[in-house]
């Protein structure tokens, strides 16, 4: 198997302790759905996820050339991906940006998918991100790396798209609950500490396991 089973179930328990964090993407699909509706929600979801895969696309041809080129530069693109997800869970700890929803004009679906898109497609923040997750679960002995990179990125997006689905669905019921929630500091100091906790556990893992990797 590419990926054997008991390491794709790591990657997918990892990929949804990230995703269940609300971050800037659900920020912007939980604002669409609570001033406009489940429709709207979906909108935003289904653009979001189309812009993650331009980064999972990405990731797998660039990640891929680098394996092919040398194992050195893979393991030295591992081994920083792995750093810089202890660098986000510090600056995310250490942050004191507020977190709130702020209210948007109403706008037809097809314009709502497209800033989906654009918003997460052009997110540099984004295409770091792959590049330091996805070589955590990539094992080059087991053959067409990029093939398993291409598989992990459709996982997460999958697993995005019911994430994000949920959160569409949830706040267009309990949207003004949402917002009002967002602007509490406690709120926001909490968030904080789960979702950087969460980036360094990662990466502290992916540096002591990657031995095993080489």
């Amino acid at each position: 198997m590419l990926i054997p089973p008991d390491q794709l179930l790591v990657f997918a328990l990892a990929s949804l302790a990230l995703l269940l964090i609300p971050g800037p993407a659900v920020l912007y699909i939980v604002t669409r759905s609570a001033s406009q509706g489940r429709a709207a929600g979906v909108a935003s979801v289904l653009g979001i996820q189309c812009g993650g895969m331009v980064h999972v696309l990405m990731a797998t041809l660039g990640l891929s050339a680098i394996l092919l080129s040398s194992a050195l530069a893979f393991n030295l693109v591992k081994y920083t991906g792995a750093a810089y997800l202890v660098y986000l869970g510090l600056r995310t700890w250490l942050s004191r940006e507020p977190v709130e929803l702020g209210a948007l004009d109403r706008q037809p679906l097809g314009r709502i998918f497209l800033q989906g898109f654009v918003v997460n497609a052009l997110n540099p923040k984004t295409a770091l991100f792959f590049f330091a997750f996805l070589p955590q679960f990539v094992d080059p002995a087991r053959g067409a790396a990029s093939l398993q990179f291409l598989l992990l990125g459709l996982v997460f997006i999958t697993l995005a798209t019911f994430s994000d689905g949920a959160y569409a669905l949830l706040s267009s019921t309990l949207g003004g609950w949402l917002r009002r929630k967002t602007k509490e500091p406690r709120f926001a100091q909490r968030q904080r500490l789960v979702t950087g906790g969460i980036y360094i556990g990662l990466g502290v893992t992916a540096a002591l396991t990657g031995q095993r990797h080489q």
